[in-house]
């Protein structure tokens, strides 16, 4: 059986279109009603954007103290792009707001951009981000329409490859520091072909080494999961 007062570490899939603090207050809405505790605490380790899904970490109890330690490990994502145009938020999120030509690229020019993006990489976060801006999330200027600069951040990208290339479409795998946007690098990857770019599809598919999608919950296994685990502490 497993101590969730005590500190527990789940990990799970995030669906499409939930918030990460969804998921959170999903998890311990469940766990507080199975252990009939009025609060519990359970906190992520590392945001997903409603538009992504894939793996996060939900840490309980004193195991809240070990989130740090897992937003510090690399996170390997899918990202699938359309080339051509872009949107304010850099995802689907937003409306397109500007098209661009796409004739010129080929499949050898986006593996040649590519590699540029290997290594240590200066990256300025997307407007529409968590970034704190004077005292207030950098999403919340950019939903009152107010241009704020933003500072670029020094970061790893460890791998990138291209998986498919179908024009306007390319699907490419990243394995990154904390700290990375793929929204901002597919920006930044549409710049760097003279034309635009935005997400489409995002998966967070592990992180560190050793957490994958295969050793992840849905939010539908909760229940279950929560009868497997708690069963007899309480009767």
């Amino acid at each position: 059986m497993m101590d969730f007062e005590a500190g527990e570490v789940v990990y799970f899939n995030k669906p499409l279109d939930w918030t990460s603090f969804d998921l959170v207050n999903k998890f311990r809405y469940k766990l507080s009603r199975k252990l009939r505790v009025k609060k519990i605490k359970v906190g992520h380790a590392g945001t997903l954007d409603p538009k992504a899904t894939g793996v996060m970490i939900l840490c309980t109890g004193r195991a809240t103290k070990r989130i740090e330690e897992f937003q510090g490990r690399t996170k390997e994502y899918v990202a699938t792009l359309k080339l051509g145009a872009t949107t304010p938020s850099f995802d689907l999120e937003k409306e397109i707001d500007a098209t661009y030509p796409t004739a010129h690229i080929t499949r050898g020019k986006v593996e040649d951009v590519l590699t540029k993006f290997t290594g240590r990489i200066e990256q300025v976060p997307p407007a529409f981000s968590a970034c704190n801006v004077e005292g207030k999330r950098a999403y919340e200027w950019a939903r009152k329409g107010v241009d704020v600069p933003l500072k670029a951040k020094a970061l790893v990208i460890d791998e990138i490859e291209l998986i498919t290339y179908e024009l306007p479409v390319i699907k490419i795998r990243v394995v990154c520091s904390k700290g990375t946007y793929i929204r901002a690098l597919a920006r930044d990857i549409g710049n760097a072909l003279d034309s635009g770019a935005y997400l489409i599809a995002l998966e967070r598919t592990r992180i560190g080494d050793d957490i994958t999608l295969d050793k992840c919950l849905n939010p539908e296994d909760i229940d279950a999961f929560l009868d497997r685990s708690v069963s007899g502490i309480l009767d």
